[in-house]
């Protein structure tokens, strides 16, 4: 049920011209039913017709099917081709042979380490469970290939280091707990609710990761703006989280497991980059440029 006012808001019209619509939609036959101070409704068992698309809209549809192929794991890859097709079967002819002709022209680069037949399947049940509040059972493989059972609480799903990982509280660690989705073996749902007051939310899971997991680290750097395009294809592989403008001047932000790896990858931007924090990664910079300048200054074996 939606009121008049909400109408008026939402597509930026006047009352007047919301009530004289729904006139026009009622004597179309459209079943709308309507209560004093409540608002509008569509009677029970109607259906609305198809939503037609534009070209636009449609080329837009399968320019993000090329992102979720290679970003995805195959639920939502299988999930998001149907929706796909259902697009092209409303398509005039003319638009479906548009459609096909720009498919071959668009093409979505590598930007996972792992393997696609091997990046799990669970992405859409994960996203059922948010959605639900439902806890899951899993068999999760860590870092070192140790397998364990856990119940876990999900609060959301973060992409970075060329992964997805799962943010949820785990019930055997009793704390909060990052799983890569390519490591979930098995997923099932609980069926049992969990109450999100007593959790955090994502964006404030992200805010504090730092105190609740030692292992991963929160990089701060300053890129000069000529070459912080540059970094577009590997960022994400050092754990991207996010970028502010500065004038002439990018600061992005990395979230990595890997403080060496990242150091090293920065060191190939020379003077054009400067590391804010944590101190830890600039002294370890430095450690790299004199470990590197001690080998360069030996001389040659021959």
């Amino acid at each position: 049920m939606v009121k008049a006012e909400e109408i008026a808001e939402r597509f930026e019209m006047s009352l007047r011209t919301v009530y004289r619509d729904v006139k026009a939609l009622m004597e179309a036959g459209i079943p709308i039913g309507s209560e004093a101070g409540k608002g509008y409704f569509i009677v029970d068992g109607y259906h609305l017709p198809p939503v037609m698309f534009t070209q636009d809209e449609a080329n837009s549809m399968l320019l993000a099917a090329k992102v979720v192929e290679k970003v995805a794991d195959k639920s939502v890859r299988d999930a998001f081709s149907s929706a796909l097709h259902k697009i092209k079967s409303v398509l005039p002819d003319l638009g479906k042979d548009n459609l096909e002709s720009l498919d071959a022209t668009i093409a979505f680069g590598r930007t996972s380490l792992v393997d696609q037949g091997e990046a799990g399947q669970y992405l859409t049940d994960i996203q059922r469970a948010i959605a639900a509040k439902e806890a899951l059972r899993m068999e999760y493989l860590n870092n070192q290939d140790v397998a364990s059972s856990r119940i876990v609480e999900p609060i959301g799903l973060f992409y970075y280091g060329m992964a997805w990982h799962l943010i949820a509280w785990c019930r055997m660690r009793n704390s909060y707990r990052d799983f890569r989705t390519d490591r979930i073996g098995l997923l099932t749902s609980t069926g049992a609710k969990f109450d999100p007051r007593n959790l955090l939310s994502l964006q404030e899971y992200l805010t504090t990761i730092v105190r609740e997991n030692r292992e991963v680290h929160r990089i701060s750097v300053v890129f000069d703006a000529s070459i912080a395009r540059h970094t577009r294809n590997m960022r994400y592989y050092y754990g991207f989280a996010s970028e502010e403008l500065l004038g002439g001047k990018v600061r992005m932000h990395f979230l990595s497991s890997c403080l060496h790896s990242i150091c090293r990858w920065l060191l190939t931007y020379g003077n054009m980059v400067e590391i804010e924090s944590p101190e830890e990664a600039r002294d370890l910079v430095v450690e790299l440029i004199e470990e590197l300048a001690a080998h360069h200054v030996q001389p040659v074996a021959r």
